[in-house]
């Protein structure tokens, strides 16, 4: 069965893959597959996308091939897990570029913030590691 949702994120940002780990337990239909950019066989060619803006931002790609970014990709992945209500402030049309640019901050500062949620002992330097996950 092909994913309704693939969902690009960064292997050595603890936020993310912490987010991952719990997408995943919530995906009791197998609607979301899972790519992590930063493993050495990745390549973002079929994708249309280059790597520097998937380290940028967080990217998905739906069943008919539509690329997601941002937001909207969190708000497709909680909706496919039956979570969708946690994030509705998220579709609210007149907060939209608000909730926009406070992902891209929250995306640009991930690794300050893995730390400062309590990931420290996993974090060095700028990167995150999945092994204390």
């Amino acid at each position: 069965m092909r994913c309704a949702l693939t969902l690009y994120f960064d292997g050595h940002c603890a936020l993310c893959i912490s987010e991952v780990q719990r997408l995943r337990r919530w995906d009791r239909h197998g609607r979301l597959g899972f790519v992590d950019i930063t493993q050495a066989d990745f390549s973002p060619a079929a994708l249309g996308v280059d790597i520097a803006a998937l380290r940028t931002l967080m990217h998905s790609r739906t069943s008919d091939g539509r690329m997601l970014t941002g937001v909207d990709s969190i708000v497709a992945a909680y909706t496919l897990v039956g979570r969708g209500w946690m994030v509705w402030p998220l579709r609210v049309a007149p907060l939209r570029a608000l909730w926009a640019s406070a992902y891209r901050c929250l995306a640009r500062n991930r690794y300050r913030l893995s730390r400062l949620f309590g990931y420290r002992s996993a974090c060095t330097g700028e990167v995150c590691s999945r092994e204390f996950f």
